[in-house]
C-alpha cells in the first residue's frame, strides 16, 4: 500500500499560527494608565462640592457667618461654663454670664477705641490741613523724580497729592460692622450654643454605631475645645500685653489718648499678619498729625514695630509654638481665603478654623512620621 506524504504547511502558515497563539510583547500603549478615567471625575466631583460649597458660604454670608462665629467662641468659652458648673452653677446661667461678661469686655474695648476717634472726626479739616503741611516735605524728591522722568523721555505719572475724600468712611464702616440681624443671630446662637454643649457633644459622639468611631469622635471634640479654649486664653492674654506695651510707649512719647491707642492695638492683634500693619499705619498717621516733625511722630510707630517684631517671632512661638505649630504659609493662605470670603470677622476665624482642620486631620487621617537616618 502506497502511503501518501502528508502536506506540509507553508512557512507563511508557521508565522501567522505563532502571530496568534502566543502572546504579544508589551508595549508603552498597553500600559495601565497613570490616571485613571474613575480617579479623574472623583476628583472632578470632589472640586466641584468645594467650589458649591464656597459659594454658598459667600452668598449666605448673613447666615453662616455669626452661626460658625458662634460655634467657633462657644467651643473657645465652653470650659469655662464647664468651670463655673463645677460650683453647681447651672449651664444655662453660666451661659448667660460668660456671655455677659465678654460683651462688657468688647464694649469697654470699643468706647476706648471710639472715644478718640469721635474726637478726631470733629477736627478732621484742621488735621486734614496739618497732614498736607507736613507732606510738603516730599515736595523737592517729588520733583526731582518729575524731572529725571522728563530727561529720560518717560511720561510724566506724579500727581499732586492730595487728602482722600471722606465718601470712603460710610462704606468702610458698613464692611467692618456686622448688621443687627448678624449681631443678634450671633448672641442667641452662642448663649444656646454654651448651654447647649454638653447634650451636643453626647449626641455627635452616639451617632457613630462603633465603639471605636465613638471614641474617635470623642477625642477629636475634646481636642477642639481644648486647643481652642488655650488658643483664645493666650492670644488674649498676648494680645493684652501688646496693647498694654503700646499705650505706655505711647504715653511716654507724648502721643494723643494712649489708652484708646493701646486698646486698638490690642484689638487688631487678633487679626495675623494684617493686624500689626494696621496699627503701624495707624500709629505713623497719628504721630505724623501730632507731632511738629516727621521724626518725632514715627518713634512711637518704630517701637511699636520693635513689639510687634518681639511678639510674632518669640513670645508667640514660644508659648503657642509648643501646643500647636501652625505653618506660617498655611496661616497667611486661611487669612488671606477667610477675609475674602467673609471679611474682618472671617480673618478672626482664620486661625481657630485651621486649628480644627489640623486637628480632624490629625485624627481622621493619621500617618505614621518617617524616621529619618542618622547623620
Amino acid at each position: 500500500m502506497r502511503v501518501l506524504p502528508s502536506r506540509v504547511p507553508s512557512s507563511g502558515r508557521f508565522l501567522s499560527d505563532k502571530r496568534t497563539s502566543t502572546p504579544a510583547p508589551d508595549s508603552k500603549g498597553a500600559l495601565s494608565p497613570v490616571i485613571h478615567r474613575a480617579d479623574l471625575v472623583a476628583f472632578s466631583l470632589a472640586v466641584l462640592l468645594v467650589i458649591c460649597v464656597i459659594a454658598v458660604l459667600y452668598v449666605a454670608k448673613a447666615f453662616f457667618l455669626p452661626v460658625v462665629m458662634a460655634f467657633v467662641v462657644g467651643t473657645m468659652l465652653s470650659p469655662a461654663a464647664s468651670f463655673l458648673e463645677r460650683y453647681r452653677i447651672p449651664r444655662s446661667v453660666g451661659a448667660v454670664v460668660i456671655v455677659s461678661a465678654v460683651a462688657a469686655a468688647v464694649t469697654f474695648m470699643v468706647g476706648l477705641i471710639s472715644s478718640p476717634l469721635m474726637e478726631w472726626s470733629t477736627r478732621l479739616p484742621e488735621l486734614a490741613t496739618r497732614l498736607r503741611d507736613k507732606l510738603h516735605l516730599f515736595d523737592r524728591p517729588l520733583a526731582l523724580w518729575q524731572d529725571l522722568q522728563n530727561m529720560v523721555g518717560a511720561a510724566p505719572t506724579l500727581t499732586p497729592f492730595q487728602l482722600p475724600k471722606i465718601e470712603w468712611v460710610q462704606p468702610t464702616l458698613e464692611f467692618l460692622s456686622p448688621t443687627l440681624t448678624e449681631f443678634l443671630l450671633f448672641c442667641a446662637t452662642l448663649v444656646l450654643f454654651i448651654a447647649s454643649w454638653k447634650d451636643l457633644r453626647r449626641t455627635l459622639i452616639m451617632t457613630f454605631g462603633g465603639q471605636e468611631d465613638r471614641l474617635r469622635m470623642l477625642r477629636i471634640l475634646n481636642a477642639i475645645e481644648v486647643q481652642l479654649g488655650s488658643y483664645l486664653l493666650t492670644v488674649t492674654m498676648i494680645n493684652t500685653g501688646v496693647g498694654i506695651a503700646t499705650g505706655l510707649v505711647c504715653a511716654l512719647t507724648g502721643m494723643p489718648n494712649p489708652a484708646g491707642l493701646g486698646a486698638l492695638a490690642a484689638t487688631l492683634n487678633f487679626l495675623p499678619i494684617i493686624g500689626p500693619v494696621a496699627t503701624f499705619v495707624i500709629l505713623t498717621a497719628v504721630g505724623v498729625m501730632a507731632f511738629p516733625t516727621i521724626g518725632a511722630g514715627l518713634i512711637a510707630p518704630l517701637a511699636f514695630a520693635g513689639i510687634a517684631f518681639m511678639e510674632g517671632h518669640f513670645v508667640t512661638p514660644t508659648i503657642i509654638g509648643r501646643r500647636l505649630a501652625l505653618n506660617a504659609l498655611a496661616v497667611f493662605m486661611a487669612l488671606a481665603f477667610w477675609t475674602w470670603l467673609w471679611g474682618p470677622m472671617g480673618g478672626f476665624l482664620s486661625s481657630p478654623l485651621l486649628i480644627v482642620a489640623l486637628i480632624l486631620k490629625e485624627h481622621l487621617m493619621p500617618v505614621d512620621a518617617p524616621q529619618f537616618p542618622a547623620d
